[in-house]
C-alpha cells in the first residue's frame, strides 16, 4: 500500500519548503520621495550613454553619472553624493562622490578644466557615442525648426505655478508617472481636453539691469497659470487626472519638467504661436 497524502517539500537540509507571497511595494509615510526606485535609469538624448535621474531636495531632477567615482577624483564644485534617495549637491562621509551628466557629455562643455581621470572618462564616453552614431543607434534632438502645416516645439515651454519649465516632449504627449493596480506605468496624458492651457507669446523674461542679451524678444509658452491650483499642481506632479486623486498611488518615473533657462535652451525656443500655420515662401 503507498500513502494517500503527500510529504511536504523540503530542502536539502531537510527544512521545510515555506513558499514566500509576494508582496507589493510601498511607499513610507516619512520618504523624502514618492519613487519606488532610488534612481530612475535612461538614456541622455544628446550623448546616448546612461544616466540616473535623482531628485533633489526642492524636487527638480538631475542627471547624474551611474557610476561612483573616488572623492580624489572629483572637483569640489562638481561633487554630489546621495542621502535617502535624494541627491544633494556637496560632500558626505564616505569616499566616493556622484558627478553631473553635464560634466562628462560630449555635446556639452566641461565647466572647468577637468582632472585626468575625468578626462580619460569624458573621452571614452564620447568614443562610445560616435559609435552609436556611426550604428545609426543614436538619433540627436534638433531644435524645432521644422516646416509644416503648423509649427508644433518639441520640447515646448510651460507657465505653471509663477514659474516656467521645459518639457521633455510635446503637450499632447506627456504621460502619467503613476503606478497602475498592474504595476506598470499609467498610459493616460497629463493633458485634460475638459480644462486645457492656452498658448500665447510672451517675452522670454524681464528685462533686467546687466543682463546678457537673449535670444529671442517673445516666445511661444503654453500657460497653464489661469487653471486652479489644483490642476497646476497635478500638472507639476505629472498626473492624469484619476491618478491626481489617488494619493496612495507610487510613481515609476520622474516627472520630466525641467527649470527653463533662456540662455541654456535657445535651441527649443519658438516665436510664433503653434496654430498659426507656416506661410510659403516665394
Amino acid at each position: 500500500m503507498h500513502p494517500t497524502h503527500r510529504p511536504a517539500p523540503r530542502h536539502w537540509d531537510n527544512s521545510p519548503l515555506t513558499p514566500h507571497r509576494r508582496r507589493a511595494l510601498t511607499i513610507a509615510a516619512n520618504s523624502p520621495t514618492s519613487l519606488l526606485r532610488v534612481a530612475q535609469h535612461g538614456s541622455c538624448r544628446d550623448c546616448g550613454n546612461r544616466i540616473d535621474w535623482h531628485t533633489t531636495t526642492d524636487e527638480h531632477p538631475v542627471a547624474l553619472h551611474p557610476a561612483e567615482l573616488p572623492a580624489r577624483a572629483v572637483p569640489q564644485a562638481l561633487r554630489w553624493h546621495l542621502a535617502s534617495g535624494i541627491a544633494h549637491p556637496a560632500d558626505d562621509a564616505s569616499g566616493w562622490r556622484r558627478i553631473p551628466r553635464t560634466v562628462l557629455c560630449s555635446t556639452c562643455t566641461a565647466p572647468q578644466p577637468l582632472p585626468p581621470a575625468l578626462d580619460d572618462l569624458r573621452r571614452r564616453l564620447a568614443l562610445r557615442t560616435r559609435r552609436l552614431l556611426d550604428a545609426g543607434a543614436l538619433n540627436p534632438s534638433a531644435p524645432a525648426t521644422a516646416t509644416g502645416a503648423a509649427c508644433r516645439p518639441e520640447r515646448p515651454v510651460v507657465q505653471l505655478r509663477y514659474g516656467r519649465y521645459l518639457a521633455a516632449r510635446p503637450i499632447e504627449n506627456i504621460q502619467c508617472v503613476a503606478q497602475t493596480r498592474h504595476r506598470t506605468r499609467c498610459p493616460q496624458p497629463v493633458l485634460d481636453p475638459t480644462t486645457p492651457g492656452h498658448w500665447t507669446l510672451t517675452p522670454t523674461a524681464p528685462h533686467r539691469r546687466r543682463q546678457s542679451a537673449l535670444p529671442a524678444t517673445d516666445i511661444a509658452v503654453y500657460d497653464l497659470s489661469s487653471l486652479p491650483c489644483t490642476e497646476q499642481l497635478r500638472w507639476r506632479t505629472q498626473r492624469c487626472t484619476t491618478h491626481a486623486v489617488t494619493t496612495g498611488a507610487a510613481d515609476l518615473a520622474l516627472a520630466e519638467w525641467e527649470p527653463f533657462d533662456p540662455l541654456k535652451h535657445h535651441a527649443h525656443l519658438v516665436t510664433r504661436l503653434p496654430q498659426a500655420a507656416r506661410q510659403p515662401t516665394r
